[in-house]
């Protein structure tokens, strides 16, 4: 049956057909077909050679609207800090005691934040952070002496971004139920966080190719000339 609604609304569309940001977002509402509230994800070819560490592209932006999804905040954090991240609506704070936890395999958060004094024992366990994409990094706003602004902005709809090895990014910037004015406004956030991002080696069209879909959706183009503008 998801079958068959795909083949339906791929039907509908004309896939030779490009989109400003403003008709994409009323357009991806209109390929609504599954029960639950899907997600509206984005997908960016870059211009670009990640296996040269001057053209990754890797970063965080938190998008004004939020990413629909409720996520769960992990902090290594001890005294002060500590405090401050509980404060901040941190779900699990802890030093050692949060180590034993991940080496026994409990993952009850989505995010991992890290005081930089705390590093030394998150080091411990990045060989199972990292695999899962939970690593703490400075680059996205993850290893920070302020854990209380790093758990509002995660809880608040940070996104973080990496280019995979083919140039890649895809990246969930909101919920099919969010009125087209703020999809449209939490994609022109991200794709402007990854032109803010454009290496100074990279040459030519910076994104390649753009598009737009739901999780039950064929994907739709987006137009490359107005994203190129977006800052």
């Amino acid at each position: 049956m998801a079958g068959k609604r795909y083949k339906l609304l791929k039907e509908k569309l004309d896939v030779a057909q490009s989109f400003s940001v403003a008709d994409a977002s009323v357009t991806i509402k209109e390929l609504k077909s599954a029960k639950f509230d899907e997600t509206v994800e984005i997908a960016l070819n870059l211009n670009v050679d990640p296996r040269h560490a001057d053209q990754m592209v890797r970063g965080a932006v938190v998008l004004p609207h939020g990413t629909g999804k409720t996520v769960r905040v992990a902090v290594f954090a001890k005294g002060i800090k500590a405090d401050e991240a509980k404060a901040a609506g941190a779900d699990i704070v802890g030093t050692d005691d949060l180590v034993e936890q991940i080496q026994e395999g409990i993952f009850n958060f989505d995010v991992v934040v890290a005081a930089p004094d705390c590093m030394g024992l998150v080091g411990k366990i990045g060989r199972i952070l990292g695999p899962k994409g939970m690593m703490p990094n400075p680059k996205t706003g993850t290893v920070t002496a302020d854990v209380a602004q790093a758990v509002k902005n995660v809880k608040g709809g940070q996104v973080a971004f990496r280019v995979d090895k083919k140039g890649n990014i895809h990246a969930g910037i909101g919920k099919v139920s969010f009125d087209s004015e703020k999809l449209a406004e939490n994609i022109s956030a991200f794709v402007g966080a990854i032109n803010k991002h454009k290496p100074s080696t990279a040459k030519g069209r910076y994104i390649k190719n753009a598009a737009l879909s739901l999780t039950m959706s064929p994907a739709i183009k987006l137009e490359l000339l107005e994203l190129a503008e977006i800052r």
